[in-house]
């Protein structure tokens, strides 16, 4: 519905809500041709697949095709709670996982944004050091980072001894109290560029006239942080917080090519152990459990997150 006024200027057209819903949907229905192609593939490929593991969480299944699945219900789910430990050291540990991914590679990469920002030599230079890792395989990463930390022959310890530190040397992925930050060590290295990428792409769309009158009004360089570069990131820190908690949630390369999950289950995570389960347990139906587990978790995490963002937003 629209309304008009007359004008010595000519008719005004005020549109209502309505009609502005009918006009978004018509743009829906004109792209729709293009978008069901996409969608087709997204749903073969990745809907498809986590409603079968869902399935598959209520069945007793080897994997073998000369075994039908045994529908068992809630069994699954019941002895994944009351009878596996390894569950629950993996639940453990992807939680420490994305708790010190939201504040560890987050935060750098933002340090790393706001200095490599302003005006230097060499800063296309650094940015692309920074970025690289990023874009290597996790599995040649895990390759890279094992010989780091070869007892006998890695840099880390033969610099600790090198400047006299040989009481710091360590087996850094066979000493169960430290295997898990040995490698999330290695995941920081490889994170933090891509965080650092979408933070330097929202410094771009902060308003330069915002900066210069604060600081004309007196404001330092934090309050000029906290008061207009912060709040002008706030969608790129979105962006930057669901990736981070997906990320960190279904890490399996790193660990698999670095620890396998010890030693002693040390390093086991929700992913790891969904496909020990099921690729090496043969036990697709608890597989498919510790999968919906990770989903819920995934779920549970993100979808409050982002009706949070999106409702600050709307204030």
């Amino acid at each position: 519905m629209t309304a008009t006024a007359d004008t010595q200027a000519g008719p005004i057209t005020i549109e209502t809500q309505p009609s502005r819903r009918k006009r978004k949907s018509s743009k829906f229905v004109q792209a729709l041709p293009y978008l069901i192609p996409a969608l087709a593939l997204y749903g073969y490929f990745v809907v498809y697949p986590m409603i079968d593991a869902v399935r598959l969480s209520f069945f007793q299944w080897s994997g073998f095709r000369t075994e039908s699945p045994v529908f068992v219900g809630l069994d699954n789910y019941v002895r994944l709670f009351t009878e596996d430990p390894v569950f629950w050291k993996a639940l453990q540990n992807s939680v420490i996982w994305v708790v010190l991914s939201l504040l560890v590679p987050t935060l750098l990469a933002l340090l790393l944004a706001l200095g490599l920002n302003r005006k230097m030599r060499g800063r296309n230079l650094m940015r692309s050091i920074f970025y690289i890792p990023s874009v290597f395989a996790s599995i040649t990463v895990a390759a890279m980072w094992r010989w780091i930390y070869n007892p006998t022959l890695g840099l880390v310890n033969q610099v600790l001894e090198a400047v006299g530190l040989e009481s710091w040397t360590r087996t850094w992925l066979g000493d169960p109290e430290i295997a898990l930050y040995s490698v999330f060590a290695a995941s920081i290295w490889q994170a933090v560029g891509f965080s650092m990428v979408l933070f330097l792409a929202g410094l771009q769309t902060v308003p330069h006239e915002l900066i210069d009158a604060a600081k004309v009004d007196g404001a330092n360089a934090w309050q000029v942080f906290r008061n207009v570069t912060l709040p002008a990131l706030r969608p790129t820190t979105v962006v930057v917080v669901i990736l981070t908690i997906i990320n960190s949630l279904k890490v399996f390369d790193l660990v698999v090519g670095m620890t396998g999950g010890g030693p002693a289950q040390s390093t086991q995570v929700l992913a790891l152990w969904s496909y020990t389960q099921s690729f090496t347990n043969h036990s697709f139906g608890m597989g498919g459990a510790v999968a919906t587990v990770l989903l819920i978790l995934s779920l549970a995490l993100v979808i409050p997150y982002m009706a949070w963002s999106m409702k600050g937003e709307d204030k």
